[in-house]
């Protein structure tokens, strides 16, 4: 790893301790909630395990292949409601968090960025620009690219991503989001909705209410789930 990128990501793990995140709490049903992480100087919410990169696709899946991870985008702009309950809600319930950050490689772009992202196709664009030229309308979104860096290789990133989550989603949908993608759900199964329905239906068979776990803010989930 670049000496560079080393010291950008220690640096970025400083800031966010010295910042103070608050404290750990418990949601209405008991559950543990991590703290919530410290605002950047982009005004956007950082995850201690984001990370920190010269942005260029190609190299950052080649990482992600590498440790065995596969990368996602997600696009945040400041003053986003939904951007800020993702963080609040989703990223704070441990198994969610944890499972993002063992099998993700996540890069956290902004709508409205200037910063230079070098695309799967070798363009150079500016973030902002990037994001018309993928068509992100709206925060937050997701892309999620395959996990071989040949099968991304020589397209833009809109042609090259094998999933996409468009907006917040309550903590089932998202974290099964992750899981569709994480064990390639979406090769058999174009359409993450009926893919959803067969977990769906494996849920039912080991007791639970899948109707009420749908819309809780929080996830309760036998091991394997």
């Amino acid at each position: 790893m670049p000496a560079i990128k080393l010291i950008g990501r220690m640096a970025l793990a400083v800031a966010l301790l010295a910042a103070g995140p608050t404290l750990a709490a418990e949601t209405k049903d008991g559950a543990v909630s991590l703290p919530m992480p410290a605002l950047g100087d982009d005004s956007l919410h950082k995850q201690a395990w984001f990370q920190d990169t010269f942005l260029d696709l190609k190299e950052d899946l080649a990482e992600a292949k590498s440790l065995g991870k596969r990368l996602v985008i997600i696009w945040e702009q400041r003053g986003c409601p939904y951007c800020k309950k993702t963080h609040d809600l989703n990223f704070r319930i441990p198994r969610i968090a944890n499972y993002v950050k063992d099998n993700f490689f996540v890069l956290q772009l902004n709508l409205w960025g200037d910063r230079e992202v070098t695309d799967f196709d070798g363009e150079v664009l500016s973030e902002k620009d990037f994001a018309r030229k993928n068509r992100v309308l709206f925060t937050p979104t997701f892309q999620f690219f395959p996990e071989k860096p040949e099968e991304a290789a020589g397209q833009p990133a809109w042609r090259a991503e094998i999933h996409r989550m468009p907006g917040f989603f309550w903590p089932f949908h998202f974290y099964y989001q992750f899981r569709y993608v994480k064990e390639n759900g979406y090769i058999e199964q174009p359409s993450f909705q009926r893919w959803l329905d067969g977990q769906g239906d494996k849920l039912r068979e080991a007791g639970i209410n899948v109707e009420e776990a749908l819309h809780a803010e929080s996830l309760h989930l036998p091991e394997g789930f």
